[in-house]
């Protein structure tokens, strides 16, 4: 479907009559000739693609890295685009600078996407640090340096910066000082705030698709989505993070990454950003968003399992009316959802956990990090003197929908936290549970690990309960 798209792509204004479904990837390479993003793996997993978009909050300019292979060019109205040609100036960035001298750079593929990605690290803090500066960019892959020369360099960068005297209150500028950022970045806020405002949303008309991050449609038929009629609702009245009393409520456009950021969060999961480490890459977190990992209905979503946990609900709306269902009651079968053709999920909500209660969340996949689940799992437990008082347990990888384990969390209701206790609840969650054969493992193999991932979670809250020796 073409509609206007109005945007500031490096340093140029850019108004076009264009299918909103089509990528970004796609524009700037064949319509902009902007050939430094490079197209590698077209899923989101490489970042030899990654750019900046910018959006204005409260005024300020607030930089994300994104995958441009998976971000539609819909997601891109009235904001900065940054490529890799508009962090170039007349010469070398201080960036690129030391990836020449570290040898960072040899067949120069991938280069692009780190140059972009520690940008943006160097953009959006205050305080420098190189365990943060290489989480920033791990989700970009090289395959020749090795990677040791691209932390070299990455140092000498960050070490140049930290003798450097800033103001805190003017990164943009302090970065244009130093040889990092071109200086038409000085300009960008202003030109933002002319651009038109975002569009309202309410209903959708009996569009096929909703879009809000579309990080799982746009590696699944991305072909498709240019047939059909597309609503793309990523805009910043449904994105949200609010707490009413002890009630949490999550905008359905809020992303993973504004999640993992949230204060409100991590008051209340103190080991949020290790359960976060485990979910993709930061532009993807960038890009994804809770109500896309919810309705797409994945087996294995990572925050559907945690949410599940949490025994929140979701809230849907036609526009006009809302109504409210229990996560758990959510799903009716393999991708089947209990959703009106005329609704879309406005918001989640859930009971904060209280200060007697423990959270854990655990994954295991092929790759320990940036990677699918084969199996994921999650559990909020309250006790008394050692006794369970209230329990929600959730399983992905091992039904057709993401599971909460009913049977399992009613069995141990009650229950005293013992050895005894987990392994004759064992057999409970086995048979709520119906794992297949696929690319991410044998059945066998997925019960196996949700028995592990659950004693994980007793080991990882009650240490001075459980023994791990006993549970081996």
């Amino acid at each position: 479907m073409k509609e206007e798209i109005t945007f500031i792509l490096n340093n140029d204004f850019v108004s076009v009559n264009i299918d909103s479904a089509i990528v970004l990837l796609d524009f700037i390479r064949k319509q902009k000739h902007l050939t430094g993003t490079k197209e590698g793996c077209k899923e989101g997993d490489c970042g030899a693609c990654t750019v900046l978009i910018c959006n204005l909050q409260n005024g300020k300019l607030g930089y994300q890295t994104v995958n441009s292979c998976l971000l539609p060019l819909g997601n891109v109205n009235n904001t900065h685009i940054v490529t890799i040609e508009g962090l170039n100036s007349n010469n070398l960035s201080n960036i690129q600078t030391e990836f020449i001298k570290e040898g960072a750079s040899q067949c120069g593929f991938c280069t692009p996407g780190f140059i972009v990605s520690l940008s943006g690290y160097l953009i959006n803090n205050q305080v420098y640090d190189t365990d943060a500066a290489l989480n920033a960019i791990a989700g970009n892959i090289c395959r020749c340096t090795g990677y040791i020369s691209v932390k070299r360099a990455i140092n000498n960068v960050l070490n140049k910066l930290k003798s450097t005297n800033h103001n805190d209150s003017d990164r943009i500028s302090f970065l244009i000082e130093n040889g990092i950022l071109p200086d038409y970045f000085s300009t960008v806020a202003e030109r933002l705030i002319k651009l038109k405002t975002e569009k309202s949303y309410g209903q959708h008309n009996g569009a096929k698709y909703i879009i809000a991050g579309g990080t799982d449609l746009y590696v699944q038929k991305p072909d498709e989505l240019l047939e059909q009629e597309i609503i793309f609702i990523k805009n910043k009245k449904l994105s949200y993070i609010n707490v009413d009393g002890n009630i949490c409520s999550v905008g359905a456009t809020a992303t993973f990454e504004m999640i993992n950021n949230s204060k409100i969060f991590q008051n209340h999961f103190p080991r949020l950003k290790n359960y976060f480490d485990l979910i993709a890459s930061l532009p993807i977190r960038n890009s994804a968003t809770v109500g896309g990992n919810i309705i797409n209905a994945s087996p294995i979503g990572d925050l559907t399992i945690f949410f599940l946990a949490l025994n929140a609900s979701v809230v849907l709306s036609n526009g006009v009316k809302k109504r409210k269902i229990i996560l758990k009651d959510f799903y009716k079968g393999y991708k089947q959802l209990n959703i009106n053709n005329d609704e879309f999920l406005e918001f989640v909500e859930f009971q904060l956990p209280s200060r007697d209660s423990r959270f854990n969340f655990e994954k295991v996949s092929k790759r320990t990090h940036l990677d699918i689940a084969s199996v994921n799992s999650a559990m909020c437990i309250e006790t008394n003197n050692d006794i369970i008082s209230r329990i929600h347990i959730s399983a992905g990888g091992v039904a057709p929908i993401p599971l909460y384990l009913e049977n399992t969390s009613r069995f141990l209701l009650g229950k005293k936290i013992t050895k005894d206790t987990l392994f004759e609840s064992l057999p409970v969650i086995q048979s709520e549970i119906s794992p297949i054969n696929d690319i991410r493992g044998s059945a066998e193999y997925k019960r196996l690990l949700l028995n592990q991932l659950y004693k994980a979670h007793f080991i990882e809250l009650f240490p001075e309960l459980i023994n791990v020796e006993e549970l081996i």
